[in-house]
């Protein structure tokens, strides 16, 4: 959980002026008037019929005081005049409140929509230095739980806040108008009313804030633990498992209890105070008749005007406290959107050529992960890869292998030296230019829960039905996706959950090979392979490798053979350089590592 707690820090560290300043207000809600800005049309329909609603209810009243007034003088037209001109009243308000609801309700969807789509994409952008700090399930709940948090606002909260307030303007002009004395009562109470509702908001806003991070808690450890499934159940650690996601839980149901009394007190005081004003001018407004001074009708008219504008203010003060919770939530999610990534594009890019040699250079690089400061990764490394070479990258682990790539793919920029792809610094570059020239297969590989089809089109969207198949028949794995119950189109889980290791791995394989780029990055590509599988997929990589560099890391002594060159890492310097034959005659590191690891070889 305190990974948790620190990636909220650093989410927030990217905007400290506009999350200081929100703590203080509403100020996270006005970040969502540009999405609203966007359907203005929607939005200002919404306005008018809210309008012709509030207008319709305010008639009722004046209806009401002369039908009290005039109609029971005898005339029977006049009463069905009255009764008629009140139906017609109603009906208005109705149409207008059915079309308020549907307009008001779709925009919050709408609204809520484009966040969320926003949200993932700037996710999907920022650097993996951050996810490095953050919790996948943080991040979840923020795209999940939060815009849920202001769906209920925009699409509800905000749209009964404000014909309330309108509501509570309109009737309270209409009591000036119908009587400024009983008026004079209900103006003095508004303070009373007011003050105890913005200071009770306030802790409102406060603890659902903190609810919100409850519920991310658990919702972190919950897809954290779900993830792991296997491993939970073969450490026969169920127990607890659960018993943690309990505490978690409860944290979560602790914090809603005490955003939830806060709200309670907020609408109870809210209510009370209200209706005590109301009570106390009735009592005023009825001394007036008795006394001559106020027509009956009239009294009624400012009393209706008067339950109208105690009603809007008391339901003002519940929505208040909804829209606090809604504060807290968009101010959890725009601290994502203010994250900038580390690494992003210059001002000016330098564009890479169209068809790249792929040359790769390394000039006296050094680099530490953002949360180890304190252990270097590399250490003034130096060396370059020519066109269509193929590298491997052998040392024990913890050498810093991996980091070679991560710089190459420019997940994150050196401490020091110069990173360089066909002479050009990659800082200078745009990481999707260069990126769109790299083809990945990772130690761990990704696999998406959707069909074998989509997951090796991954590496190029719009690939034909045959490249995709002729991808596949190059990393082996068209024999076991033939086997499977739909073949390509059979949908293989959650992080490929139904395939083995070794099948997951050729498909991130076939997905590499369908990219077809210049530069071939290849991070224990076999490793969980079994023999006849490694060989059939070995063979295959050795046709992809023609033509294009390659980089590769591996322990296999298959794979280290067809090198051209191997680079030998140890604590983040290049510790060795050459052939396989040399470099196990030399006695050195790799020597020991070939003797370890390639057996008799």
């Amino acid at each position: 959980m305190a990974l948790v707690a620190e990636s909220r820090k650093d989410a927030a560290a990217g905007s400290p002026a506009q999350a200081k300043a929100a703590r203080r207000s509403l100020k996270p809600l006005r970040l969502l008037v540009p999405y609203l800005l966007r359907y203005r049309t929607r939005a200002l329909s919404a306005c008018a019929a809210l309008i012709v609603a509030a207008l319709a209810t305010l008639a009722v009243p004046v209806a009401v005081r002369r039908m009290i007034d005039h109609g029971f003088s005898g005339e029977r037209a006049l009463i069905d005049d009255y009764f008629a001109v009140m139906i017609g009243v109603v009906f208005v308000l109705a149409a207008a409140s059915a079309l308020r609801y549907y307009l008001v309700t779709t925009l919050g969807e709408r609204i809520v929509s484009d966040l969320r789509e926003e949200v993932f994409s700037h996710l999907t952008r920022l650097s993996p230095s951050f996810f490095d700090r953050s919790h996948t399930g943080e991040m979840m709940s923020r795209l999940t739980a939060d815009t849920t948090q202001i769906k209920a606002a925009v699409g509800a909260s905000v749209s009964v806040a404000l014909r309330n307030f309108v509501l509570f303007v309109g009737a309270g002009a209409m009591m000036v108008i119908t009587s400024p004395k009983l008026s004079l009562f209900v103006l003095a109470a508004i303070p009373v009313i007011v003050l105890p509702l913005v200071a009770f908001g306030r802790a409102v806003r406060k603890r659902a804030r903190q609810a919100q991070d409850s519920l991310a808690d658990a919702s972190a450890y919950a897809a954290e633990t779900i993830g792991a499934v296997r491993t939970v159940q073969a450490f026969t650690s169920e127990t607890y498992a659960a018993r943690r996601f309990r505490d978690a839980v409860e944290a979560a149901f602790e914090s809603a209890r005490q955003s939830t009394l806060s709200r309670a007190v907020l609408t109870g005081i809210g209510i009370f105070l209200v209706f005590a004003s109301v009570v106390l001018v009735l009592w005023v407004g009825a001394n007036d008749v008795l006394a001559g001074e106020m027509t009956p009708g009239r009294l009624g008219q400012f009393v209706l005007y008067a339950v109208f504008a105690a009603g809007g203010l008391g339901q003002l003060s519940e929505t208040w406290g909804e829209v606090q919770q809604a504060a807290g939530a968009a101010e959890r999610l725009f601290e994502i959107m203010h994250v900038k990534p580390d690494v992003k594009a210059p001002a000016n890019p330098v564009r890479l050529p169209d068809q790249p040699r792929a040359e790769i250079a390394f000039d006296r690089v050094s680099f530490h992960y953002p949360t180890r400061t304190d252990a270097p990764s590399l250490d003034g490394v130096s060396f370059r890869v020519a066109p269509g070479e193929k590298v491997a990258i052998v040392g024990p682990s913890g050498a810093g292998k991996s980091t070679v790539f991560h710089l190459i793919l420019r997940f994150y920029d050196p401490v020091s030296g110069r990173v360089s792809f066909d002479g050009i610094d990659v800082a200078s570059a745009d990481p999707l230019d260069l990126r769109r020239h790299i083809a990945l297969v990772p130690q761990e590989a990704a696999i998406f829960a959707t069909s074998v089809r989509d997951n090796i089109a991954f590496g190029k969207p719009d690939a034909t039905d045959a490249e995709i198949a002729r991808a596949a028949d190059m990393a082996a794995a068209s024999e076991f996706i033939r086997r499977l119950p739909q073949g390509f189109d059979t949908r293989i889980g959650e992080r490929g959950v139904t395939l083995s290791g070794g099948q997951r791995q050729r498909i991130a394989i076939a997905r590499a090979i369908l990219r077809d780029a210049p530069l071939l990055l290849l991070d224990e590509a076999t490793s969980s392979l079994d023999a006849e599988s490694e060989t059939l997929v070995q063979a295959a990589l050795a046709h992809s490798m023609e033509g294009r560099t390659t980089l590769v890391i591996a322990h296999r002594l298959a794979t280290v053979l067809s090198c051209d060159r191997i680079l030998v890492l140890d604590h983040g310097r290049i510790v060795e350089e050459g052939t396989h034959e040399r470099l196990s005659a030399a006695g050195g590191l790799y020597s020991r590592l070939a003797r370890l690891q390639f057996g008799a070889a």
